[in-house]
């Protein structure tokens, strides 16, 4: 058996925009793989479902919970029915993110206040619903945060997403220091995961612009779709996460060109240099 299957097998995940995407992918792989029992979390209530029915007739133990993680009381309501119905925690990923396009000047406040409420205070309401919960058992636990390739680079078009991703791995670094400092980081572990291309549907999902140049956010949509062509499927994502995971990484990366972007971040602010923009692969296409 690997070293994920004998941290992780048997317990219970809680995975908060599972409907598909990494979400999915991580359930499946959870499941499948390491045999926890999976708590599928999101608003789309008809894809939790619908994963819960196919794991559960390959004999799996999967249970479905509708919640929107902008609400706190909905997330607390999901750490009671899991404490309830499934048992302790063993793995908690604040997963649920949503996408924007667009110029930032151009974006509907709308679109704004929801990325920031989904992406950002999501992962704030699981942490805060959960994390008290897996302090007090005396059991090893994980909790992950589902930062990105954006959470340590800059790039066009995409700022709402890319600031918020920014902001979750600060958040997680933070609480990986605060984890420790209040005595419960020898069986409390904080982890932060970093996808690069993982297929999901997050671009075709993505807000748009209803004003301003609206070409130059679905020129970027586009963009973005070309290199889903490219993209590493979830379940081997899954995989390399479990692995790292257990490895004891804090820093869970998809792919090694995160690494790279990790890299130029901390060359452009030791030489305090001005973002410029990406150019290549996973960038945006010269005009």
């Amino acid at each position: 058996m690997s070293a994920a299957h004998d941290l992780f097998g048997g317990g219970v995940a809680v995975i908060t925009g599972a409907g598909a995407g990494i979400g999915a992918g991580l359930a499946r792989y959870a499941a499948r793989e390491l045999g926890m029992t999976v708590v599928l979390a999101d608003v789309d209530t008809t894809a939790i479902t619908a994963l819960r029915t196919e794991l559960q007739q390959q004999g799996a133990h999967a249970l479905d919970v509708a919640c929107d993680v902008r609400d706190p009381d909905a997330v607390e309501r999901l750490a009671e029915t899991t404490l309830s119905e499934a048992g302790p925690v063993r793995l908690l990923v604040n997963n649920a993110g949503v996408e924007q396009f667009g110029y930032l000047w151009d974006t509907p406040v709308a679109n704004w206040e929801r990325l920031v409420t989904i992406n950002i205070s999501g992962v704030f309401h699981g942490v805060r619903a959960f994390l008290p919960r897996m302090m007090a058992d005396p059991g090893r636990s994980w909790v992950w945060n589902l930062s990105s390739v954006g959470g340590v680079s800059a790039g066009p078009l995409q700022a709402p997403y890319i600031m918020s991703k920014h902001a979750v791995l600060a958040l997680t670094e933070c609480l990986h220091q605060e984890v420790e400092l209040a005595g419960h980081g020898h069986h409390v572990h904080v982890q932060a995961v970093l996808p690069g291309a993982v297929t999901s549907n997050i671009f075709e999902s993505a807000g748009a612009v209803d004003d301003g140049d609206v070409t130059a956010a679905e020129d970027h949509r586009s963009a973005m779709l070309q290199i889903k062509a490219q993209a590493m499927d979830p379940l081997d994502a899954a995989r390399v996460f479990f692995d790292q995971a257990a490895a004891q990484e804090f820093y869970l990366l998809s792919q090694p060109f995160v690494a790279d972007a990790m890299a130029a971040r901390a060359d452009t602010l030791l030489h305090r240099r001005p973002p410029h923009l990406p150019r290549g692969e996973f960038s945006v296409p010269a005009p």
